[in-house]
C-alpha cells in the first residue's frame, strides 16, 4: 500500500467514454500543485470496456487502482467500499462523467489538511454554487431531496452533494449502509466529524453517457432519511445528534405552542363568539411568542451562548416573526382550504395546518434566527 497525499475514489459503471480522461485529468490537477495522489476507481462490474482501459492506464499511471465489484452494486455502496480499500487519510469523491470539477480538488484538500476540517463538501446552493442544464422535472428532484437533508443537517446547504472530501478516521468503523446516490447522507448521518467546509461549484450534467436516476434511486433516498434519523436516536456520539436534539426541542415547543394555539383559538370562537379565522390570528400570533421564548432560551442556546452575544434579543425575535409570517400564511391556508373546501372541523384543520408550519419554521430559523457557524 502506499502513501498518498490524498485518494480520489471515483466509482464507475459503464464509463468508457468518460473514464480515460477523467483519470487524466485528476492527476494533472494533483501534479501541477505538487499533491502526491492516488486514483482508486471502484467499478460495478461494468461491460462497455471501462474496466479493460483502467488496466491499460495502469502501466502509465503507477498511482492507479481499480477495485471490480461483481456483488451489492450501487454508487454508495462503491464509495463505501473504497473508503475501507483507500490509502491515504484524506479521501476525495468526484464522479466520472465531470459533473463535478476537478480543478477545485486542490481546494478540498487544503481544508482538511491545513483547515482543520473533517468534511468539505462542494455545494450547488450556497453562494457561488449553481446547476448547469438541468430540466425544471430534475431541479425540482433536486431540491425536494435538498430539503429532506437539510431536516438532519440544517448547517449543510448541499447534504446530498456526490462532490466531497473527508478524513478517513469520519468514516472508520462508523457502520455505513449505503443505499442508493446519496452517500454523503450516510457519511453525515453516522461519521464521527464535527466543523464542515462548503466549497461552492456549479455541477454540470454529465458531458457524455446516460444519466441513471431511476424512481428506486429516490425510494432508497427516503429509506436512508428514515435510516440515518433513526441511528441518530439511539447513537447520541454523532454530529446529527446534536442537531437532531434542537429538532425535537424544536418539536415540544411546537407541541406546546399547539396547546396554546388551539387553547386561544377555542376559547375566543366558542367563548367570546369571534369569528374563527379572526380567532386563528390571534391564536397563531400568540403561540409564535411563547414559541420564540422557549426556542430562543432552550432549545438554541440559553443566556449566554454566542448566538445571545452576537445577536440581541429583539433582533431574533423580529428574524424569528418575519420568518414565521410564512408560517402563518401556510398555517391559515390550510385551515381555511380544509375547513372551507373539505368540510374538515376547523380545530383538525389548524392541527393539520401547525404541522405543516412547523417543517417550514424549523427550517427556516435554523438558518436565519439562530445561525451558527460551523
Amino acid at each position: 500500500m502506499n502513501n498518498s497525499d490524498i485518494t480520489i475514489i471515483i466509482p464507475t459503471f459503464n464509463e468508457f467514454t468518460n473514464i480515460e480522461n477523467i483519470i487524466r485529468k485528476n492527476f494533472e490537477v494533483l501534479d501541477n500543485v505538487g499533491i502526491n495522489g492516488e486514483i482508486l476507481v471502484v467499478d460495478d462490474d461494468s461491460k462497455d470496456g471501462t474496466i479493460q482501459k483502467v488496466e491499460e492506464l495502469k502501466s502509465e499511471f503507477e498511482r492507479l487502482r481499480i477495485i471490480v465489484r461483481h456483488e451489492d452494486h450501487g454508487l454508495s455502496q462503491s464509495v463505501a467500499e473504497g473508503f475501507d480499500e483507500a490509502s491515504s487519510d484524506i479521501i476525495q469523491v468526484i464522479d466520472a462523467d465531470f459533473s463535478h470539477p476537478p480543478d477545485l480538488i486542490p481546494e478540498f484538500y487544503r481544508a482538511i489538511k491545513e483547515g482543520g476540517y473533517d468534511v468539505a463538501i462542494g455545494s450547488r446552493y450556497m453562494k457561488g454554487g449553481d446547476i448547469s442544464n438541468w430540466p425544471l422535472k430534475r431541479r425540482i428532484i433536486s431540491l425536494g431531496a435538498t430539503f429532506f437533508g437539510r431536516m438532519l443537517f440544517p448547517e449543510i446547504t448541499d447534504p446530498v452533494s456526490g462532490f466531497f472530501a473527508i478524513k478517513k478516521d469520519v468514516v472508520r468503523n462508523a457502520g455505513l449502509k449505503p443505499r442508493g446516490y446519496k452517500i454523503l447522507m450516510e457519511v453525515l448521518g453516522k461519521g464521527r466529524w464535527e466543523r464542515a467546509k462548503e466549497i461552492p461549484f456549479t455541477f454540470k450534467d454529465r458531458e457524455v453517457g446516460e444519466s441513471k436516476l431511476k424512481l428506486s434511486t429516490m425510494l432508497d433516498y427516503i429509506k436512508q432519511c428514515v435510516d440515518i434519523g433513526t441511528f441518530a436516536l439511539f447513537n447520541h456520539d454523532t454530529a446529527t445528534w446534536k442537531e437532531w436534539k434542537k429538532i425535537i426541542k424544536f418539536g415540544i415547543v411546537g407541541a406546546s405552542g399547539i396547546v396554546v394555539n388551539s387553547a386561544i383559538l377555542y376559547t375566543f370562537t366558542e367563548y367570546i363568539g369571534l369569528y374563527y379565522l379572526i380567532s386563528a390570528l390571534i391564536a397563531i400570533e400568540t403561540s409564535i411568542i411563547t414559541n420564540f421564548i422557549l426556542n430562543d432560551r432552550w432549545t438554541f442556546g440559553g443566556k449566554g451562548s454566542a448566538n445571545h452575544r452576537i445577536k440581541s434579543v429583539w433582533k431574533r425575535f423580529a428574524s424569528f416573526q418575519v420568518v414565521s409570517v410564512g408560517g402563518l400564511v401556510i398555517n391559515f391556508a390550510v385551515l381555511m382550504s380544509l375547513t372551507e373546501f373539505f368540510g374538515i372541523y376547523y380545530m383538525v384543520s389548524n392541527i393539520i395546518g401547525i404541522f405543516v408550519a412547523f417543517l417550514w419554521n424549523f427550517i427556516v430559523n435554523r438558518h436565519i434566527t439562530w445561525h451558527a457557524d460551523m
